[in-house]
C-alpha cells in the first residue's frame, strides 16, 4: 500500500489533451496575472495589516512577503515551462512527490482558491456599498454583512460570484479579453490615488513608524502574503497558452515584480494620508479618502477598486476551476467533473459547483477569518513547488527545462524557509482550521481517492 501511495505520474511535458484550447498570449497571461495580484492587497488588506499588525511599516511587510512570493515565483516558473500541466502544485507534487502528497497538496490548492475568491468577493462588496454610499443610495446592511458582522447575508458578495462564473462559462478568450479591459481600468485607478494621495500626506501619520515592532512587521507581512497569490493561477493555463514554455515565465516573473512596485508607493501614501489605526476596515483606500473630503474622489476609487478586485476573483475562480479539473482527470475528484463542454471549451460543471459553493462562503465568512485561510494554504503550496524544484533537479537531472533557474538549490530553499518563517506568524486558530480541513481531506482521498484514481488503476 505505501508504494501505492507515492506512485508518480511520468512526466509527460505539455501534455495535449484536446480538449482546452490554446488561446492565450504572453500579454493575456501576464494582464491575468496584474489582475490576480493586484487587488485585495492594495484595495482591503493593505488597511488591515497597517491597523492591527504593522503600522505604517506595512511597506516593509510587502517587501518581505514580496521577496517570499519571487523565490515561489522563479520555482514555479521552472516547473510550468518543464512540465506544465493544468493543475499547478498539485501536478508538479504527482510527478515529484507522488499521489499522496499531489492529494494533499491539490486539496491544499482547493482551500486556497475557495477562500481567496470567497476573501475578494467580500471586499468587492465593501467597495460596492462605498460607491453607492457615495451616491446617496443606501443597500440595507443586513444584506451586505455577514452573521458574524451583524447583519445576515453578504449579497452583493454572492452574487458576484455567480456572475462570474456566468462568464468563465462562456470560455477562456472572453474571460482574458474582459480582464484586459478591468486591468487598465484598475492602473488608471491606482494612479489617480497615487496623485490626489502624492498632494494630501502628513507625515506626521508615519510616527511612530513600527509602533508593533519587528514582530508586527513579520505579522503583517504573513497577512498581506496574500496579495500575491495570484500569479500562482498563471500554472494553472499552461494548457491554454499559445507558447506556455515561454510566455509562463515570463508573465509570472513580470507580473510580480511590476505589482510589489505598485504595492510599495500605495502603502505607503495610504498610511501617509490617514492614521493607521483607522485603516482597518474592508474599502481603506476609499475610505480614506472620504475622511479627507474627497467624495467624488473616493467614488471614482471605489468604481475602480471594484473593477479591480473583480479581476482577481475572475483569475483566481479560473484557476480553482483548472485544478480541479486536473484532478478529476486523475480519478481522485468525480471523473464526470472533467467533462468539457464542447462548444465553449470549459468545464461548465466544475465551474458552477464551486460558485455555489464559493458564494454561500462569501455571503456567510467575515474577511479577515477567510483570508488567514488563503494565506496559509498558499504558503504550504509554495513551499512544495520549491522543494519540488530541488527533487526533480535530482531525481529527473537531463529533464528539459526551457527556464533554468538560477543559482538552484539555493532559491527554492529560500523559498522554503522564508514561506515556513511566515507560517509561524499565523494564528493558532488558522492552523488548527488548516489541520481540520485536511484532516477532511485524508477521509475523502482514502474513501474516494484512493479507490478511483487513474494511476492506481493502472497499478491494480
Amino acid at each position: 500500500m505505501i508504494s501505492r501511495l507515492f506512485a508518480k505520474k511520468p512526466i509527460v511535458q505539455h501534455r495535449e489533451h484536446g480538449e482546452l484550447r490554446r488561446m492565450l498570449s504572453t500579454v493575456d497571461l501576464t494582464l491575468m496575472g496584474i489582475g490576480a495580484i493586484i487587488g485585495a492587497g492594495v484595495f482591503v488588506l493593505t488597511g488591515v495589516a497597517a491597523a492591527t499588525e504593522a503600522g505604517p511599516a506595512v511597506v516593509i511587510s510587502y517587501i518581505f512577503a514580496g521577496l517570499a512570493s519571487l523565490f515561489a515565483a522563479l520555482s514555479y516558473a521552472e516547473l510550468a515551462a518543464s512540465i506544465g500541466g493544468t493543475g499547478s502544485a498539485y501536478s508538479y507534487a504527482y510527478s515529484g512527490f507522488g499521489e499522496f502528497m499531489a492529494w494533499l497538496i491539490g486539496w491544499d490548492l482547493l482551500l486556497e482558491y475557495t477562500m481567496s475568491v470567497s476573501t475578494v468577493a467580500i471586499g468587492w462588496s465593501g467597495y460596492v456599498t462605498n460607491f453607492f454610499d457615495a451616491i446617496h443610495i443606501h443597500i440595507p446592511t443586513v444584506l451586505t454583512m455577514d452573521p458574524f458582522s451583524g447583519g445576515w447575508f453578504d449579497l452583493p458578495a454572492a452574487s458576484i460570484i455567480l456572475l462570474l462564473g456566468v462568464l468563465l462559462c462562456l470560455g477562456v478568450k472572453h474571460s482574458a479579453r474582459v480582464n484586459s479591459v478591468i486591468v487598465i481600468i484598475k492602473l488608471l485607478t491606482i494612479g489617480f490615488f497615487i496623485i490626489v494621495a502624492s498632494f494630501n500626506v502628513n507625515s506626521d501619520n508615519w510616527h511612530p513608524f513600527m509602533p508593533f515592532g519587528t514582530e508586527g512587521i513579520m505579522a503583517g507581512a504573513a497577512l498581506v502574503f496574500f496579495a500575491y497569490i495570484g500569479f500562482d493561477a498563471l500554472s494553472t493555463a499552461v494548457e491554454e497558452a499559445i507558447e506556455p514554455q515561454r510566455s509562463i515565465p515570463i508573465a509570472i516573473i513580470t507580473s510580480l515584480v511590476f505589482c510589489t512596485v505598485i504595492y510599495i508607493i500605495v502603502s505607503g501614501l495610504l498610511t501617509g494620508i490617514e492614521k493607521y489605526t483607522g485603516l482597518n476596515v474592508e474599502s481603506p483606500v476609499a475610505d480614506s479618502l472620504l475622511e479627507l473630503g474627497y467624495n467624488k474622489s473616493a467614488g471614482i476609487i471605489a468604481v475602480g477598486a471594484t473593477a479591480g478586485l473583480t479581476t482577481v476573483m475572475l483569475v483566481m475562480y479560473y484557476g480553482l476551476t483548472r485544478i480541479c479539473l486536473a484532478m478529476s482527470r486523475d480519478g481522485l475528484l468525480p471523473v464526470k467533473f472533467a467533462h468539457i463542454h464542447p462548444q465553449t471549451f470549459t468545464p461548465i460543471r466544475i465551474i458552477l459547483s464551486m460558485a455555489v459553493i464559493m458564494s454561500v462562503i462569501a455571503g456567510l465568512t467575515p474577511i479577515d477569518r477567510a483570508a488567514e485561510m488563503v494565506n496559509i494554504g498558499t504558503l504550504m503550496a509554495f513551499i512544495f513547488v520549491c522543494a519540488g524544484v530541488i527533487v526533480l533537479r535530482i531525481t529527473h537531472k537531463d529533464m528539459h527545462r526551457p527556464f533554468r533557474l538560477p543559482y538552484s538549490p539555493l532559491i527554492p530553499a529560500l523559498g522554503i524557509i522564508s514561506c515556513i518563517y511566515l507560517i509561524a506568524y499565523l494564528s493558532p486558530v488558522t492552523w488548527w482550521r488548516f489541520v481540520i480541513w485536511f484532516i477532511i481531506g485524508l477521509l475523502v482521498y482514502f474513501s474516494y481517492g484512493y479507490q478511483n484514481s487513474v494511476i492506481q488503476r493502472k497499478l491494480d
